[in-house]
Protein backbone atom coordinates (compact mmCIF):
# COMPACT_ATOMS: atom_id res chain seq x y z
CA UNK A 1 0.00 0.00 0.00
CA UNK A 2 1.45 3.20 -0.89
CA UNK A 3 0.33 6.40 1.24
CA UNK A 4 0.85 9.91 -0.66
CA UNK A 5 0.11 12.96 0.44
CA UNK A 6 -0.65 15.71 -1.72
CA UNK A 7 1.06 19.50 -0.57
CA UNK A 8 0.78 22.93 -2.18
CA UNK A 9 -0.37 26.71 -1.10
CA UNK A 10 -3.68 27.19 -0.07
CA UNK A 11 -6.26 27.59 -3.36
CA UNK A 12 -3.88 25.93 -6.17
CA UNK A 13 -6.01 23.66 -7.02
CA UNK A 14 -4.87 20.42 -4.30
CA UNK A 15 -8.47 18.64 -3.58
CA UNK A 16 -8.87 19.33 -7.62
CA UNK A 17 -5.91 17.63 -8.39
CA UNK A 18 -6.33 14.77 -5.97
CA UNK A 19 -9.67 14.02 -6.46
CA UNK A 20 -9.13 13.68 -10.31
CA UNK A 21 -5.94 12.08 -10.17
CA UNK A 22 -7.88 8.97 -7.61
CA UNK A 23 -10.47 9.28 -9.87
CA UNK A 24 -8.34 8.36 -13.05
CA UNK A 25 -6.22 5.33 -10.96
CA UNK A 26 -9.77 4.24 -9.91
CA UNK A 27 -10.73 4.10 -13.48
CA UNK A 28 -6.67 1.46 -13.67
CA UNK A 29 -8.70 -0.97 -11.09
CA UNK A 30 -6.44 0.09 -7.93
CA UNK A 31 -8.53 0.37 -4.46
CA UNK A 32 -7.92 4.15 -2.93
CA UNK A 33 -8.92 5.72 0.45
CA UNK A 34 -8.50 9.45 0.12
CA UNK A 35 -8.44 11.41 3.94
CA UNK A 36 -9.35 15.23 3.24
CA UNK A 37 -7.06 17.03 6.04
CA UNK A 38 -8.88 20.32 5.29
CA UNK A 39 -11.13 21.55 8.20
CA UNK A 40 -13.38 22.74 4.91
CA UNK A 41 -13.92 19.27 4.88
CA UNK A 42 -14.51 19.48 0.70
CA UNK A 43 -11.61 16.88 -0.71
CA UNK A 44 -13.99 14.35 -1.47
CA UNK A 45 -17.13 16.44 -2.67
CA UNK A 46 -16.75 14.93 -6.35
CA UNK A 47 -16.11 11.97 -5.91
CA UNK A 48 -19.05 11.88 -3.52
CA UNK A 49 -21.66 13.11 -5.83
CA UNK A 50 -21.61 16.61 -3.77
CA UNK A 51 -22.84 14.50 -0.93
CA UNK A 52 -22.08 16.33 2.25
CA UNK A 53 -19.75 13.99 4.26
CA UNK A 54 -20.18 14.12 8.30
CA UNK A 55 -16.30 14.95 9.46
CA UNK A 56 -14.25 12.71 11.70
CA UNK A 57 -14.00 15.32 14.17
CA UNK A 58 -18.06 15.82 13.86
CA UNK A 59 -18.83 12.60 14.60
CA UNK A 60 -16.38 12.51 17.59
CA UNK A 61 -18.17 15.46 19.13
CA UNK A 62 -21.30 14.66 18.61
CA UNK A 63 -21.42 10.55 19.53
CA UNK A 64 -18.17 10.28 21.45
CA UNK A 65 -15.55 7.92 20.37
CA UNK A 66 -17.84 4.45 20.17
CA UNK A 67 -18.31 4.92 16.21
CA UNK A 68 -18.04 2.24 13.49
CA UNK A 69 -15.82 2.50 10.53
CA UNK A 70 -19.06 3.33 8.64
CA UNK A 71 -19.57 6.03 10.35
CA UNK A 72 -16.87 8.43 9.11
CA UNK A 73 -15.99 6.66 5.85
CA UNK A 74 -18.17 6.50 2.67
CA UNK A 75 -17.74 4.39 -1.15
CA UNK A 76 -17.16 7.31 -3.85
CA UNK A 77 -16.81 6.92 -7.37
CA UNK A 78 -15.70 3.25 -8.74
CA UNK A 79 -16.00 2.91 -4.77
CA UNK A 80 -13.19 5.54 -3.75
CA UNK A 81 -13.37 5.43 0.27
CA UNK A 82 -13.99 8.80 1.27
CA UNK A 83 -12.84 10.28 4.91
CA UNK A 84 -13.05 13.80 6.28
CA UNK A 85 -10.96 14.97 9.38
CA UNK A 86 -12.54 18.12 9.65
CA UNK A 87 -11.60 20.06 12.28
CA UNK A 88 -12.28 22.40 15.70
CA UNK A 89 -14.98 24.66 15.50
CA UNK A 90 -13.91 28.19 13.76
CA UNK A 91 -12.08 30.19 15.84
CA UNK A 92 -11.21 27.53 18.59
CA UNK A 93 -8.02 25.30 18.56
CA UNK A 94 -5.89 23.91 16.15
CA UNK A 95 -7.25 23.14 12.52
CA UNK A 96 -4.35 20.34 12.37
CA UNK A 97 -5.36 18.25 15.48
CA UNK A 98 -8.16 16.62 13.78
CA UNK A 99 -5.52 15.35 10.90
CA UNK A 100 -3.87 14.02 13.99
CA UNK A 101 -7.12 12.31 15.44
CA UNK A 102 -8.44 11.08 12.45
CA UNK A 103 -5.57 9.36 11.02
CA UNK A 104 -5.53 7.72 14.69
CA UNK A 105 -9.33 6.78 14.25
CA UNK A 106 -8.66 5.14 11.22
CA UNK A 107 -5.85 3.11 12.42
CA UNK A 108 -7.63 2.35 15.10
CA UNK A 109 -10.79 1.03 12.73
CA UNK A 110 -8.90 -1.07 10.40
CA UNK A 111 -9.27 1.30 7.53
CA UNK A 112 -5.74 0.51 6.91
CA UNK A 113 -5.53 -3.18 6.88
CA UNK A 114 -7.92 -3.62 3.70
CA UNK A 115 -7.00 -4.62 0.23
CA UNK A 116 -6.12 -1.09 -0.49
CA UNK A 117 -3.39 -0.09 -3.03
CA UNK A 118 -3.16 3.73 -2.39
CA UNK A 119 -4.08 6.04 0.25
CA UNK A 120 -4.16 9.84 -0.55
CA UNK A 121 -3.71 12.53 1.94
CA UNK A 122 -5.09 16.04 0.75
CA UNK A 123 -3.68 18.37 3.02
CA UNK A 124 -4.37 22.03 3.45
CA UNK A 125 -2.00 25.07 2.90
CA UNK A 126 1.88 24.74 3.95
CA UNK A 127 3.82 22.90 6.71
CA UNK A 128 4.10 25.76 9.38
CA UNK A 129 1.84 24.15 11.76
CA UNK A 130 2.88 20.70 13.52
CA UNK A 131 -0.67 19.17 12.20
CA UNK A 132 -0.23 20.05 8.98
CA UNK A 133 3.26 18.36 9.08
CA UNK A 134 1.47 15.07 10.76
CA UNK A 135 1.32 12.46 7.67
CA UNK A 136 5.29 13.76 6.84
CA UNK A 137 6.49 13.47 10.47
CA UNK A 138 5.06 10.52 11.63
CA UNK A 139 6.32 8.46 8.11
CA UNK A 140 2.15 8.27 7.75
CA UNK A 141 2.78 9.46 3.86
CA UNK A 142 6.18 7.81 2.24
CA UNK A 143 5.87 10.34 -1.18
CA UNK A 144 4.94 13.22 -1.59
CA UNK A 145 3.41 15.14 -4.34
CA UNK A 146 3.82 19.60 -4.59
CA UNK A 147 0.91 20.53 -6.50
CA UNK A 148 2.22 24.17 -7.86
CA UNK A 149 1.91 27.25 -10.93
CA UNK A 150 4.30 29.08 -12.16
CA UNK A 151 3.41 32.08 -9.73
CA UNK A 152 5.77 33.17 -7.48
CA UNK A 153 3.77 32.55 -4.04
CA UNK A 154 2.83 29.11 -5.29
CA UNK A 155 6.85 28.51 -5.84
CA UNK A 156 7.38 29.56 -2.68
CA UNK A 157 5.22 27.77 -0.59
CA UNK A 158 6.58 24.63 -2.70
CA UNK A 159 9.90 25.67 -1.79
CA UNK A 160 8.85 25.66 2.13
CA UNK A 161 6.96 22.00 1.68
CA UNK A 162 10.52 20.64 0.33
CA UNK A 163 12.25 22.07 3.06
CA UNK A 164 9.63 20.31 5.87
CA UNK A 165 10.10 17.12 3.85
CA UNK A 166 13.85 17.38 4.24
CA UNK A 167 13.57 17.87 7.88
CA UNK A 168 11.62 14.59 8.12
CA UNK A 169 13.39 12.83 5.72
CA UNK A 170 15.65 10.82 7.98
CA UNK A 171 12.96 10.37 11.02
CA UNK A 172 9.76 9.43 9.10
CA UNK A 173 11.48 8.20 5.68
CA UNK A 174 9.72 10.55 3.44
CA UNK A 175 10.16 11.48 -0.13
CA UNK A 176 9.36 14.11 -2.56
CA UNK A 177 7.65 11.82 -5.51
CA UNK A 178 7.83 14.98 -7.87
CA UNK A 179 5.73 18.37 -8.50
CA UNK A 180 2.51 18.60 -10.35
CA UNK A 181 2.19 21.82 -11.78
CA UNK A 182 -1.71 22.94 -12.00
CA UNK A 183 -1.37 25.68 -15.17
CA UNK A 184 -2.34 29.30 -14.82
CA UNK A 185 -1.43 30.43 -18.44
CA UNK A 186 1.78 31.78 -17.02
CA UNK A 187 4.32 32.84 -19.59
CA UNK A 188 6.68 29.58 -19.83
CA UNK A 189 4.97 27.91 -17.00
CA UNK A 190 6.30 24.16 -18.33
CA UNK A 191 9.82 25.75 -18.53
CA UNK A 192 9.86 27.46 -15.29
CA UNK A 193 8.50 24.37 -13.28
CA UNK A 194 10.54 21.55 -15.10
CA UNK A 195 13.54 24.17 -13.91
CA UNK A 196 12.07 24.10 -10.25
CA UNK A 197 11.81 20.60 -10.17
CA UNK A 198 15.57 20.06 -11.27
CA UNK A 199 16.62 22.76 -8.71
CA UNK A 200 14.92 20.71 -5.66
CA UNK A 201 16.74 17.31 -7.48
CA UNK A 202 13.59 15.91 -8.70
CA UNK A 203 11.34 16.36 -11.55
CA UNK A 204 8.24 17.46 -12.46
CA UNK A 205 6.22 14.75 -13.47
CA UNK A 206 2.87 16.26 -15.05
CA UNK A 207 2.20 19.40 -16.18
CA UNK A 208 -1.63 19.56 -16.31
CA UNK A 209 -3.05 22.40 -18.92
CA UNK A 210 -5.81 24.72 -17.44
CA UNK A 211 -9.12 24.16 -19.03
CA UNK A 212 -12.52 25.28 -18.30
CA UNK A 213 -14.76 21.80 -18.05
CA UNK A 214 -12.61 21.34 -15.01
CA UNK A 215 -14.91 23.97 -13.20
CA UNK A 216 -18.02 22.30 -15.37
CA UNK A 217 -16.77 18.93 -13.63
CA UNK A 218 -16.76 20.37 -10.55
CA UNK A 219 -20.26 22.70 -10.70
CA UNK A 220 -21.90 19.29 -11.32
CA UNK A 221 -20.03 17.85 -8.43
CA UNK A 222 -18.00 15.36 -10.91
CA UNK A 223 -14.83 14.76 -11.55
CA UNK A 224 -13.79 15.05 -14.79
CA UNK A 225 -13.45 11.34 -16.13
CA UNK A 226 -16.90 10.84 -14.45
CA UNK A 227 -18.24 14.04 -15.87
CA UNK A 228 -16.65 13.58 -19.81
CA UNK A 229 -14.85 10.41 -19.76
CA UNK A 230 -13.85 11.50 -23.52
CA UNK A 231 -12.31 15.04 -23.41
CA UNK A 232 -8.71 15.65 -23.46
CA UNK A 233 -8.81 16.58 -20.07
CA UNK A 234 -9.83 13.24 -18.96
CA UNK A 235 -7.03 11.62 -20.49
CA UNK A 236 -4.28 14.40 -18.86
CA UNK A 237 -5.37 13.24 -15.13
CA UNK A 238 -4.91 9.92 -17.19
CA UNK A 239 -1.80 10.50 -17.82
CA UNK A 240 -1.32 12.34 -14.70
CA UNK A 241 -1.86 8.67 -12.54
CA UNK A 242 0.07 6.58 -14.76
CA UNK A 243 2.87 8.65 -14.13
CA UNK A 244 2.69 8.36 -10.26
CA UNK A 245 1.90 4.89 -10.94
CA UNK A 246 4.96 4.17 -12.58
CA UNK A 247 6.72 6.89 -10.84
CA UNK A 248 10.86 5.59 -9.31
CA UNK A 249 12.39 8.56 -8.11
CA UNK A 250 11.75 9.60 -4.92
CA UNK A 251 14.03 11.99 -3.19
CA UNK A 252 15.05 13.92 -0.45
CA UNK A 253 14.65 17.76 -1.94
CA UNK A 254 17.17 20.22 -1.67
CA UNK A 255 15.26 23.33 -0.97
CA UNK A 256 16.35 26.61 -2.79
CA UNK A 257 17.23 29.92 -0.66
CA UNK A 258 14.77 32.69 -1.47
CA UNK A 259 17.01 34.69 -3.30
CA UNK A 260 17.85 32.08 -5.67
CA UNK A 261 14.05 31.11 -6.63
CA UNK A 262 14.12 35.03 -7.48
CA UNK A 263 16.53 34.50 -9.74
CA UNK A 264 15.26 31.45 -10.96
CA UNK A 265 11.62 33.26 -11.56
CA UNK A 266 14.08 36.47 -13.33
CA UNK A 267 15.61 34.19 -15.55
CA UNK A 268 11.95 33.03 -17.32
CA UNK A 269 10.94 36.54 -17.43
CA UNK A 270 8.61 35.97 -14.51
CA UNK A 271 9.91 38.66 -12.27
CA UNK A 272 11.90 42.13 -13.23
Amino acid sequence: MRQVAIYGKGGIGKSTTTQNLTAALAEMGRKIMVVGCDPKADSTRMLLGGLSQKTVMDTLREEGEDIDLEDILLPGFMGIRCVESGGPEPGVGCAGRGIITSINMLESLGAYESDLDYVFYDVLGDVVCGGFAMPIREGKAQEIYIVASGELMALYAANNIAKGIQKYALSGGVRLGGIICNSRNVDEELELLTAFAKELGSHLIHFVPRDNIVQRAEINRKAVIAFDPACTQADEYRTLASSVENNDMFVVPKPMHTDRLEELMMEFGILG
